[in-house]
């Protein structure tokens, strides 16, 4: 991988993945971070929890299929209190599963098998996304010693 495949935001992401399947949680990590990710990882929604209380992440990498707790569960508790982005990544790739995934606020669901370039190309769209609204969002934007209020449409110093 020679040029960052994460061109979204002005900084390398921060992502968490989140998937009991050390093989995969590995195999993402490693190529993610070749991309130009940061990326930590987590082995259960208890462990996610802990991070997700003590980092700001980009993005979360959820499987579905985990024991204790699911994915579906852990995906709709962070989205009742956080707008981060969602990727639910699951063996299901039932209809009704991905509804229910897309329903509870996650913003994409990918089968597995999957490929990690495609999985990669998704989640930079996604923060393309975010870094959008977080724009249309900025009430005011400062640079250098001037900052304009984009809704008054005053610039001052």
């Amino acid at each position: 991988m020679t040029a960052p495949m994460f061109d979204a935001l002005d900084r390398e992401p921060h992502i968490l993945i989140v998937d009991d399947d050390d093989r995969i949680r590995e195999l993402l990590k490693r190529y993610l971070a070749q991309g130009g990710a940061r990326v930590s990882a987590a082995g259960d929604a208890d462990a996610a929890r802990r991070l997700i209380a003590s980092f700001d992440f980009d993005v979360l990498i959820i499987d579905v299929m985990m024991p204790k707790e699911d994915g579906f569960s852990l995906a709709a508790s962070v989205r009742a209190g956080s707008n981060v982005p969602i990727v639910l990544l699951t063996a299901r790739g039932e209809p009704e599963d991905r509804i229910k995934g897309l329903t509870i606020g996650a913003d994409d669901y990918v089968p597995k098998p999957f490929e990690p370039a495609e999985l990669a190309l998704r989640v930079n769209a996604i923060l393309r996304r975010a870094a959008s609204r977080k724009m249309d969002a900025a009430e005011e934007v400062r640079f250098g010693p001037f900052m304009f209020n984009m809704q008054r449409g005053e610039l001052s110093r």
